[in-house]
C-alpha cells in the first residue's frame, strides 16, 4: 500500500510531499510533482519531521506512574503522604506502587520512611521509588516479603533502601504486579509516546528493573497494532546468562540498565574525584569488578552484540571504558567499534575519557532533562557534588565536538516522556557552553536514536529507502523556527513503518 503526505513543511521548506510504499520512503520533493498513491493525507502546510526516538525508557514503570501514584509534584513529607492516602483510598487492593518523590527541596530535611507509609497503608505492601529510581522507601509489609533483606548492603531500618537492598525490593514490588495491570501500564506508555510524536522506544529491561516476561509482553503488545516501535535491551552480565535472552528474542543489545553504579541523588553514583560534598563519608558504589565487565564486553563483541552500561559517576564511566579498551586490545578496535557499545547517562566524564569513547566508537545515551531538573549552581547536583563538579556534569557539547555519537532519551519514569522538552533542555543547558546546537539536539533525538541501536539508514531518517517513521505537527512553522522559539507543537499524526497511528 502507498501513502502520500502532501502540502507539508519539511525542514525549512514548505510545499513538500513524501511518498511511502510498504513502510519505506520512496520519494520526497515538491508537492506539485508528487506521484499518485493509494491514500493521500493533506498536511495543510504543517511541519513534518522524522519521528522522535526515546533512547532510554522503562515502559511498564512509566505506565504505572502514568496510571498510578506520581509523587513528582510533592513538596513535603506531608504532601507526599496525603497523595499516598488519596491513592490508597482509590485503590483499596494490591501492592501500592509510586515514584517521583525528591526530598532535596522539602522543608522537612528528610525523605519518606516506612513509618510514614505504614501509617497509611497498614498491612499492604508498598514501594515508593525516589525520583532517580535508585533508592526507595518501602512499607513493613513489603520488607516482610523479602527473606534476608536486612543483611543486604543498603538496608536501613527506616525502610529507606539503596543498592542491593533496593534492587531486591524493586524486584519483589514489580513482581507483584499482575498481568492485567502490567498490560494496562504498557498500553498507557505506548499511547502517550504516540501522542508525543515518538516513533521508537529503547526499552531498558533487565532482571533488576523488570523481568523477561515483562519484556516479552511489551514486545508482543507493540507488535499487535500500529504504534511506536519497541527496541529491547536486556541488562544482565554474560556470566549470568545475559546473552541467552538477547539471542532468543533478537534484542537490540545486551545492556542498557546494566547498573555499574547508582545515581547522584541516592549517593550511589561512583565518584573518582572525591566524595560527595553533602556526605563526605561516601564516594558511591562500583557494583562489578572490572574483570566481569571485560568478560561481558568480550562475549558481546565476539557475538557482534551491542553491550550497554548504566554509568553516571566518573569512576563508573572510566571503569567501563577501561574494560572496552582491554577487549579492543585483544580483539581489535574494528571489532569493538562495529558493536557501538553504549554508555547510558554518562553524567560525569573526564576529558580524556571522552576521547577514548570516540576512539572506541562508543555511543553516549543521555537525558537532557536531568540537567534541566537538577543541574546548575543551585540544584541537587550542586548540593551533592559541589558547584564546580555540578557545572561540569552532562557535557553534551564536549561529547558532540569530540565526535561521540549522542542519542537523547528520558529515562522515563525518572523524567517524563517529553521529546521537545528534551531537545530544548539539550540546547539550554544550565552550564553555559555545555549545550548542543539546535539542529544537533533535534538530530540526536531522531537519527541519533537509530544510530545508537545500529539501525540507521545510510541517507538519514528522511532518505529514500529509510523506514517511514514520521511525525506531523500542529504548526505551520519551519523546524528552525520551532527550535529557535523553543516551541512545543502538538503531534497531529504519527506514522510508524508507513502506518498512520
Amino acid at each position: 500500500m502507498s501513502l502520500l503526505l502532501t502540502d507539508v513543511t519539511v525542514g525549512d521548506r514548505p510545499g513538500r510531499a513524501v511518498h511511502l510504499v510498504d513502510g519505506r520512503i520512496t520519494w520526497l520533493g515538491d508537492a506539485a510533482d508528487a506521484p499518485a498513491a493509494d491514500r493521500t493525507i493533506a498536511g495543510e502546510g504543517a511541519l513534518l519531521t522524522p519521528a522522535f526516538v526515546d533512547g532510554h525508557v522503562h515502559a511498564t514503570a512509566t505506565g504505572l506512574a502514568l496510571t498510578g501514584l506520581d509523587l513528582h509534584s510533592s513538596s513535603s513529607v506531608a504532601d507526599a503522604v496525603a497523595a499516598l492516602r488519596a491513592h490508597v483510598d482509590r485503590t483499596p487492593d494490591g501492592i501500592v506502587l509510586g515514584t517521583g518523590w525528591d526530598e532535596t527541596g522539602w522543608p522537612d530535611g528528610r525523605g519518606l520512611t516506612r513509618h510514614d507509609l505504614d501509617a497509611v497503608v497498614g498491612d499492604r505492601p508498598a514501594y515508593l521509588a525516589r525520583v532517580d529510581v535508585h533508592s526507595a522507601t518501602v512499607s513493613t509489609a513489603l520488607l516482610d516479603r523479602i527473606p534476608g533483606i536486612t543483611a543486604l548492603p543498603g538496608y536501613d531500618a527506616d525502610g529507606q533502601l539503596r543498592v542491593d537492598a533496593h534492587h531486591a525490593a524493586r524486584q519483589a514490588a514489580y513482581g507483584a504486579v499482575d498481568d492485567a495491570q502490567r498490560r494496562a501500564a504498557q498500553r498507557a506508555t505506548l499511547a502517550t509516546a504516540a501522542g508525543l510524536g515518538i516513533g521508537s522506544l529503547h526499552e531498558m529491561a533487565g532482571p533488576e528493573v523488570s523481568s523477561a516476561d515483562d519484556l516479552v509482553g511489551l514486545l508482543a503488545l507493540a507488535g499487535e497494532h500500529p504504534g511506536p516501535r519497541v527496541l529491547g535491551y536486556w541488562g544482565e552480565l554474560a556470566e549470568r546468562g545475559g546473552l541467552d535472552l538477547v539471542r532468543e528474542l533478537g534484542l537490540a543489545g545486551a545492556g542498557g540498565d546494566l547498573f555499574c553504579d547508582g545515581a547522584f541523588g541516592s549517593h550511589t553514583a561512583a565518584l573518582g574525584n572525591g566524595p560527595y560534598t553533602d556526605r563526605p563519608e561516601t564516594s558511591g558504589n562500583l557494583r562489578f569488578a572490572t574483570g566481569q565487565l571485560v568478560h561481558h564486553v568480550r562475549a558481546c563483541t565476539e557475538a557482534s552484540i551491542q553491550a550497554g552500561f548504566h554509568v553516571i559517576g566518573d569512576a563508573a564511566v572510566a571503569q567501563v571504558i577501561a574494560a572496552v579498551e582491554a577487549v579492543a586490545a585483544d580483539l581489535g578496535r574494528d571489532a569493538v567499534r562495529a558493536c557501538r557499545h553504549r554508555l547510558e547517562h554518562v553524567e560525569m566524564i573526564d576529558g580524556p575519557d571522552i576521547e577514548r569513547m570516540r576512539d572506541l566508537g562508543m555511543v553516549a545515551s543521555v537525558q537532557p532533562a536531568f540537567d534541566a531538573a537538577w543541574g546548575g549552581d543551585a540544584g541537587m547536583y550542586a548540593e551533592r557534588l559541589g558547584v564546580a563538579r555540578a557545572l561540569a556534569t552532562n557535557p553534551f557539547a564536549d561529547l558532540a565536538d569530540a565526535g561521540v555519537a549522542l542519542a537523547l532519551g528520558s529515562d522515563a519514569p525518572v523524567t517524563p516522556l517529553d521529546p521537545w522538552g528534551s531537545v530544548h533542555a539539550a540546547i539550554d543547558h544550565r552550564t553555559p557552553g555545555s549545550g548542543l546546537r539546535p539542529f544537533d539536539a533535534f538530530d540526536a533525538h531522531t537519527h541519533g536514536g537509530w544510530h545508537a541501536a545500529r539501525a540507521e539508514h545510510p541517507t538519514g531518517p528522511l532518505g529514500i529507502g529509510a523506514p517511514a517513521d514520521l511525525a506531523l505537527w500542529e504548526t505551520p512553522q519551519t523546524l528552525s523556527a520551532v527550535l529557535s522559539e523553543r516551541g512545543r507543537p502538538a503531534c497531529r499524526l504519527l506514522v510508524v513503518g508507513g502506518e498512520p497511528v
